[in-house]
């Protein structure tokens, strides 16, 4: 079965025609969301277009049963350790944004830094007497990453969510 859904996987990526053609049956919507999964468990590597043609090939001959140009086995440390560099770098590079982005977040008018490095900023002040550590509170946010892309809003799901 996993050869099948390989060879099906391959055969996608080495006819560029087919790659342009909306899945409309469930089993090329499937195929198609094998693909997404596959390529998000090589996201990992950040692939520039060179590599992903290398990937490609190295599919291609596993599938086709050519010799493969490299000792898999020799190999297999290697393909560890650059996953891991490469989430290191990509991992550095969003933190050194993050910095950035926050820094001028906690310079706008209103705006707290605690101790942890949260930056948030109040629209509307409650009422009342403060909460302590035992009680539930009812908050509306809006959470969003550096470029500004919302990831999760309580007033999109048009109810406030509880913390503690």
């Amino acid at each position: 079965m996993r050869k099948l859904i390989i060879v099906a996987l391959i055969t996608m990526l080495a006819i560029p025609a087919f790659a342009a053609v909306e899945p409309k049956t469930e089993d090329q919507k499937t195929f198609y969301a094998l693909g997404l999964a596959l390529a998000r468990q090589l996201s990992v590597f950040n692939l520039s277009p060179a590599e992903l043609e290398l990937v490609k090939q190295g599919f291609t001959d596993a599938i086709g049963g050519t010799k493969p140009a490299v000792d898999l086995d020799a190999y297999t440390p290697k393909i560890q350790e650059m996953a891991q560099l490469r989430f290191k770098a990509e991992g550095d590079k969003l933190a050194a944004s993050a910095k950035e982005f926050l820094d001028k977040a906690a310079k706008e008018k209103g705006a707290v830094k605690t101790d942890s490095g949260l930056v948030y900023m109040s629209l509307k002040e409650g009422s009342g007497a403060s909460p302590s550590a035992t009680d539930k509170v009812k908050v509306h946010y809006r959470g969003t990453l550096v470029d500004g892309k919302e990831f999760d809003s309580s007033y999109k799901r048009g109810q406030p969510a509880e913390f503690r």
